[in-house]
């Protein structure tokens, strides 16, 4: 269920967003709300599952994963099995850290991190190509990102 957000709650969520350690006085000067009150509004969007975690951002780059690459994957069958079948085994590739089920012409869109286009070149040959269903890859290589924003609020 979407929960209606005001002002305050959206300064709470820009303010842990850029800084999810903040104490709780430090996030109600910030928000400009009593500590008791701001520890409510908290508590109200984790309640709604509107705050999900909290968790530390990681550059890749900065591990030896600086290399992304966008994969389409058309699958031979939509069916439940075959995306069950292809679901679990992405799962388990390490290098695929977002993975979504798409409309249109493709049926998944991956986005892998690998440590330069060696790593792209093993994985899509030996891994990837491998899974069971895997009819047609098309791969994408970003030149840089434009914008990046984990929610939206408005």
């Amino acid at each position: 269920m979407a929960r209606t957000l005001d002002d305050i709650d959206r300064k709470i969520l820009r303010e842990l967003h850029g800084e999810a350690r903040l104490t709780q006085l430090e996030l109600a000067e910030r928000v400009g709300l009593s500590p008791t009150a701001c520890t409510r509004r908290v508590r109200l969007l984790e309640e709604h599952d509107v705050i999900t975690g909290y968790r530390a951002s990681i550059n890749e780059a900065n591990l030896g994963f600086g290399f992304s690459v966008f994969i389409s994957v058309k699958l031979d069958h939509q069916v439940q099995d075959r995306l069950r079948s292809f679901e679990t085994a992405v799962n388990r590739f390490p290098e695929v850290v977002d993975c979504w089920l798409m409309t249109g012409s493709r049926d998944y869109l991956l986005r892998i991190a690998v440590k330069d286009l060696m790593e792209f070149e093993d994985f899509l040959t030996r891994r990837l190509t491998n899974v069971e269903g895997v009819a047609s890859i098309e791969s994408s290589i970003p030149i840089r990102r434009v914008k990046a924003s984990e929610y939206r609020l408005r």
